[in-house]
């Protein structure tokens, strides 16, 4: 059994979301004043980037407190206008701990053209994240977002948001900002496939391998349950692309 690993102090959170959103504007997954980040501090407190910053560009003082009901409880600065949706999935999610939205050229592109991410391609895209559904289009920072997704959380840690951007959650800040570059890395490889004319996917029989072998490495996305392109067992058959 592994030892207890306790949760990060608020220092190490300020300094891991400050970093996190130093990484997005570097890579260009945000631009100006775009994406927000959250993370969860524990006593039902949020720890989340103040709206419009730069998240390249932000201080630990300019980070807000909220809690699940998204008071502000510390911080100079009103929280993302945002909040709702990162909200809507820590408490769906008691599992995922930190939630990062970002606008990545190509995922955003696939957002804006009404193609999901769902079909099996790459490997390691199918054994961590199954696959990536097209949530339907919400005006942003309205309650609309949040329960564009509500029906998805179960299932997914990654979302296309129509003609908006990308949602990913994870255990902790890394992980969901990993997930935030694997989507946008799956995106440009599809996008440059099709430019080729040639989009191969994988077989039911090698899905049905890489989910055996994630359930050796613990995923999420190890089981049966969840039809998804029609054929395989890990996306959408509405949001597969054609």
């Amino acid at each position: 059994m592994s030892a207890f690993t306790p949760p990060p102090s608020i220092v190490t959170l300020r300094r891991d979301m400050i970093a996190i959103g130093r990484r997005l504007y570097e890579r260009g997954l945000i631009v100006a004043a775009e994406g927000n980040i959250s993370a969860r501090l524990g006593d039902g407190r949020i720890l989340v980037t103040p709206a419009g910053f730069c998240k390249g560009r932000m201080a630990t003082d300019d980070l807000a407190i909220v809690d699940l009901g998204g008071r502000r409880l510390q911080g100079a600065w009103p929280a993302t206008t945002e909040l709702g949706m990162h909200l809507t999935a820590l408490r769906a999610r008691p599992d995922i701990h930190a939630c990062v939205h970002a606008h990545p050229p190509y995922a955003t592109a696939f957002a804006v053209a009404g193609i999901g991410l769902a079909d099996c391609i790459l490997p390691e895209v199918v054994a961590t994240l199954g696959s990536v559904p097209l949530a339907e289009y919400a005006t942003p920072s309205t309650p609309a977002v949040g329960a564009s997704i509500e029906k998805y959380l179960d299932r997914f840690d990654a979302f296309l948001l129509k003609n908006h951007g990308v949602l990913t959650l994870g255990v902790d800040l890394e992980s969901a900002y990993r997930k935030m570059e694997t989507v946008e890395r799956f995106a440009q490889i599809v996008h440059l496939a099709r430019s080729l004319d040639a989009v191969d996917c994988l077989s039911c029989r090698q899905v049905d391998e890489l989910l055996a072998l994630s359930r050796t490495l613990h995923s999420r996305f190890s089981g049966t349950e969840t039809p998804v392109c029609g054929q395989c067992r890990v996306g959408e058959p509405a949001h597969a692309s054609s």
